[in-house]
């Protein structure tokens, strides 16, 4: 069986700013198209807006995510080191320090 008691660790070091987040006024717009499209009311136009910034959204998200992935360091519950091996490859081949 799996053992769920592996501890994930961070790299420290990364600004705040760094991090990539949408505008919250691009959330609120996505949120508003969408509630224009439920209720029948969405031009082609505004269809086109809403696409755009899904994908801006999607890309956003899986770009932070990554990088987030790209930052654990898996630890057992003995202090080993368990981190996958195609994990540690990507931090080599990006030259994390860890």
């Amino acid at each position: 069986m799996f053992s769920s008691r592996f501890f994930y660790t961070f790299v420290v070091g990364r600004k705040k700013g760094e991090i990539q987040m949408l505008s919250k006024e691009k959330i609120a717009r996505i949120n508003e198209l969408s509630k224009l499209a439920k209720e029948g009311k969405l031009t082609e136009e505004q269809a086109k807006e809403r696409t755009a910034l899904r994908k801006e959204y999607l890309d956003t998200f899986r770009s932070t995510m990554r990088d987030t992935i790209e930052h654990v360091k898996v630890i057992d519950e003995e202090g080993n080191d368990v981190t996958p091996e195609k994990l540690k490859q990507i931090k080599s081949q990006k030259k994390f320090l860890n």
